[in-house]
């Protein structure tokens, strides 16, 4: 039986707050309609590797308060997650409720599409702030968790044909 462990609740603000945080803005020659469908489709976004499965757990229409599951590096962590943000078409944005592993005190994520000119801007941002007790290993592994979140836009512009 998994054990889970409960996060601290975050609003939009923790997205330029967060002692941690990743952005990605990608210039995709795609329409933003597509990069869209790929976040909310029935399989969002697999074409990140270290993605095992992501899968929306509540009905259509998806709004603020539809939750998803995440599976990441082969199960070795897993996300149960609440939308805060939901502006359909343009952007949404979750905070994790529960992980498997202790890891985080607070954890989101925040996924910006943008139409431009030559196809669209996906700006995706990952935010968070770690448990007390692992504060200093990540910082430490700032270089290692920068390489490991960077790895999830390369995935996203190979998926999307961008150079």
């Amino acid at each position: 039986m998994t054990r889970w462990y409960s996060l601290e609740p975050l609003d939009e603000g923790f997205f330029d707050s967060a002692p941690f945080r990743y952005r990605y803005p990608m210039d995709l020659p795609v329409p933003a309609e597509r990069v869209w469908a790929g976040l909310t489709g029935s399989d969002p976004l697999s074409w990140c590797r270290l993605l095992s499965e992501v899968r929306y757990t509540s009905d259509r229409p998806f709004g603020v308060g539809t939750t998803r599951t995440a599976t990441v590096l082969r199960g070795s962590l897993r996300i149960r997650e609440r939308f805060i943000t939901w502006d359909e078409g343009r952007r949404h944005a979750f905070l994790a409720e529960e992980a498997n592993l202790p890891v985080f005190r607070r954890f989101g994520e925040d996924y910006l599409v943008e139409p431009t000119a030559t196809g669209c801007r996906f700006t995706w941002t990952f935010a968070f702030e770690p448990n007390p007790a692992l504060r200093l290993a990540f910082r430490a592994g700032a270089p290692l968790n920068r390489a490991l979140y960077a790895t999830f836009a390369r995935d996203t512009r190979r998926h999307f044909g961008a150079r």
